[in-house]
């Protein structure tokens, strides 16, 4: 029985692991050989040092974990940057990333959708609201337009506005986590509570925003 439960509480990790490295090796492709060779590299470099010192068996012992952990920080690195390659320029590309922070934050994707797929996703946390926009020109507009109903809600609530991109004054995807999570607590908990209670009327679309291993707290479990 403690095996069997042992092996339930591990296949969610592996899986996603696994669908972790299914994601970086359609990226980047050389990801499964850079690890190998960080790993036979490390472990033969301490097998080596070792044997000159007297020791390769302990040696390798201490080696094989070092070269492990090596591989899997630089897997950890490479995989968060394929994971926003692998859906920037999607639609709700930005919404996928904000619904990944699981800590303090809930986001409602697409509360606001024009005919030219420019959205904007509400999310509430300890900062208050951050309306975030994807898209072209019209996004501004958008933004404006969720604030005003924002306030009428929610009046006194802080309010973040965030449009996604590589201009300036724009927020990068591969930062927007970040840039969130950063934001300066303004709410309690309870007033927290409150507010997500009064915005949950005004919901958003559903839209199948782009799945797949995304990092969780700006890593990839």
């Amino acid at each position: 029985m403690a095996k069997n439960k042992e092996k339930k509480v591990k296949s969610p990790r592996f899986k996603e692991i696994r669908d972790a490295y299914a994601v970086t090796k359609t990226v980047k492709p050389w990801i499964g050989i850079t690890l190998a060779v960080i790993i036979i590299g490390i472990f033969g470099a301490a097998v080596a040092t070792g044997a000159v010192l007297g020791h390769p068996i302990y040696a390798g012992f201490i080696g094989l974990p070092a070269a492990l952990l090596v591989a899997l920080l630089v897997f950890t690195r490479v995989a968060g940057s394929a994971a926003y390659a692998s859906i920037e320029g999607q639609m709700g590309a930005g919404a996928s990333v904000l619904m990944a922070i699981r800590k303090g934050w809930t986001t409602t994707p697409a509360v606001a959708v024009n005919r030219n797929q420019d959205m904007v996703h509400r999310s509430i946390g300890r900062g208050g609201i951050v309306l975030t926009g994807e898209g072209g020109f019209a996004v501004r507009q958008m933004l404006q337009d969720e604030r005003k109903k924002s306030e009428r809600y929610a009046p006194g609530a802080p309010i973040t506005e965030v449009i996604v991109g590589d201009g300036e004054g724009q927020v990068p995807l591969k930062k927007l986590q970040k840039h969130v999570q950063k934001l300066p607590k303004k709410l309690s908990a309870h007033q927290m509570r409150e507010l997500r209670m009064r915005l949950k009327a005004v919901g958003g679309m559903s839209l199948p925003v782009p799945k797949g291993p995304m990092p969780k707290g700006v890593k990839i479990r």
